[in-house]
């Protein structure tokens, strides 16, 4: 009996222990558990943290590139405007080549025989002539005039020198060439209007006058000098 009562004493101990050292065992995996996810946690916030200042980074550097592509675009379209402006500017200062419809006047000398008591310069084409042409097909609305190649400015002269006439200091001679750009019915009216210069004078003494109306005339830069001594901008 002592000999049974022994052993059930010593199953009660083991069983008692076994429990104990079961119940130490899981309190022990359960804070190791803990101390991993509390650190598994930690470097979560952290990685998050990270991810999200590299966004918000990331996102004020697209609204800064925008800023300076809309800034860049807004200069481009500044800088077209200034050229467009340049550009106009020195079409209206004939700094460079143009190209139009408009028409093209030739003059030349009267071929007619000169009669007893005539005046030789009669039947000759005069730097007024060029002039007064010219002038006529200003007001007839012509953008560019050129004649024998010499592109009129503000700043040409045409006048005589001896037998030969000057434009922009280059000495031309006959048969001179006018061209214009601009509406070549209404510059052709305005040339040949009824009582005007060409009808009164030029034909009256026998210049051979041509007006001939082209879809394309090219008219070349004025290549002469543009010095300003007395005048200034006004600032």
């Amino acid at each position: 009996m002592r000999s049974k009562s022994a052993q059930v004493s010593m199953a009660v101990v083991c069983l008692v222990l076994g429990i104990m050292l079961a119940i130490q065992y899981r309190a022990s995996q359960d804070q190791n558990y803990v101390g991993v996810r509390t650190g598994r946690d930690s470097d979560l916030t952290i990685n998050f943290k990270k991810v999200t200042e590299e966004r918000d980074s990331l996102a004020r550097e697209v609204v800064d590139l925008r800023e300076k592509l809309s800034n860049v675009r807004k200069n481009d379209q500044a800088m077209a405007d200034l050229q467009d402006e340049l550009q106009k500017s020195n079409m209206a200062a004939g700094l460079i080549p143009v190209t139009g419809p408009g028409i093209i006047v030739t003059l030349n000398d009267s071929p007619r025989t000169l009669q007893p008591g005539e005046d030789p310069n009669d039947l000759l084409v005069h730097d007024e002539d060029i002039l007064k042409v010219a002038n006529e097909l200003k007001a007839s609305g012509a953008e560019a005039i050129s004649v024998n190649d010499e592109r009129l400015v503000s700043m040409s002269e045409i006048r005589c020198a001896g037998t030969t006439i000057l434009i922009n200091s280059t000495k031309i001679a006959p048969p001179f060439t006018i061209k214009a750009i601009g509406d070549p019915d209404i510059l052709q009216s305005g040339i040949l209007i009824k009582g005007g210069y060409v009808e009164q004078y030029l034909k009256f003494y026998g210049i051979q006058v041509q007006v001939l109306k082209s879809k394309k005339i090219k008219i070349p830069a004025y290549s002469g000098l543009m010095k300003y001594v007395y005048s200034a901008p006004v600032k």
